[in-house]
């Protein structure tokens, strides 16, 4: 596996485990330092399951073998001790009602670094070329995205569209599916979800699929429908902490997958991007008030 942490991986898949492979999960993310000491059986004892479930833990997280967790588990500790002090282990990801707002900055602040740090280190170099050669040469761009990620796909829209791609966010799914029917081989439709199982997302995106658009997905979870679905996946790690959870703790892993795919299609559009550019720069700085001091 890419290195990330462990322990975000298994956040993000807690809500997809039920039974004793939950209980195994919870127990992980409660005290990872002591489960790095404990053997395969007495993991399964301590939750009340057993050595097979502990496997069957692991294999669902798509690790090789429990030697792989506590392998996973040693890497995330020594990559927490060599950081600052923005990015170390012993910062968790819970606030309580009675932390000081030094702490909650600190918390918020390393959680959303780490997020960053892991999606930029896990980043498939290879997905995301292929992603931005068919964006810079799309006839048309369609972005699907509801909820925050209808936020993240306004952004996607905005940037896109001010290198002079022919770009459109759609954050409602009657208007989104009516343009992914329009769609030819010659487009693209961009998926963002961070869960990979919006509904709305889900719906144009499978009828841009049909009409033989090339499919791009930004999503958490690579084993989600909306991965499965799509020609190219590009992966957002997670930054949860406490009143934080899902895609808000995503969101900053998500615009730096979306500022790393943008800049690469300007590259490959250099001329018509750099004269869009050129053609808009002096609209912002007409509209900016005149800072006028009073003696």
């Amino acid at each position: 596996m890419p290195p990330t942490d462990v322990t975000a991986l298994i956040r993000a898949e807690l809500p997809r485990l039920t039974g004793s492979l939950r209980k195994v999960g919870e127990l992980v993310l409660a005290d990872p330092e002591a489960v790095s000491r404990c053997s395969a059986a007495e993991l399964g004892r301590r939750t009340g399951t057993s050595q097979a479930t502990v496997t069957r833990f692991c294999r669902a997280l798509g690790l090789d073998s429990y030697q792989h967790l506590l392998m996973e588990l040693a890497a995330e500790r020594g990559r927490g001790a060599a950081g600052t002090d923005w990015g170390t282990a012993e910062i968790g990801p819970d606030i309580s009602p009675d932390d000081s707002l030094e702490k909650v900055v600190r918390v918020v602040g390393a959680a959303d670094l780490r997020a960053v740090r892991q999606t930029v280190e896990g980043m498939d170099l290879d997905a995301l070329e292929r992603a931005a050669r068919a964006t810079a040469r799309a006839r048309r761009i369609d972005v699907y995205g509801v909820g925050g990620s209808g936020a993240v796909a306004r952004e996607t829209e905005m940037r896109l569209f001010r290198i002079g791609c022919a770009v459109r966010g759609w954050t409602e799914v009657h208007a989104a599916a009516t343009s992914a029917a329009l769609l030819t081989p010659a487009d693209v439709a961009i998926g963002i979800s961070h869960s990979g199982a919006t509904r709305e997302v889900l719906e144009p995106f499978g009828l841009a699929r049909e009409r033989g658009a090339t499919t791009i997905a930004l999503t958490s979870d690579l084993r989600s429908p909306l991965a499965k679905a799509a020609d190219v996946r590009l992966v957002s790690a997670t930054s949860e902490t406490s009143f934080r959870s899902g895609g808000i703790g995503a969101r900053h892993s998500v615009l730096v997958l979306i500022d790393c795919l943008y800049v690469r299609v300007a590259q490959l559009s250099y001329d018509r991007a750099s004269a869009s550019l050129t053609l808009t720069n002096h609209i912002a700085p007409t509209h900016r008030v005149p800072n006028r001091r009073t003696r």
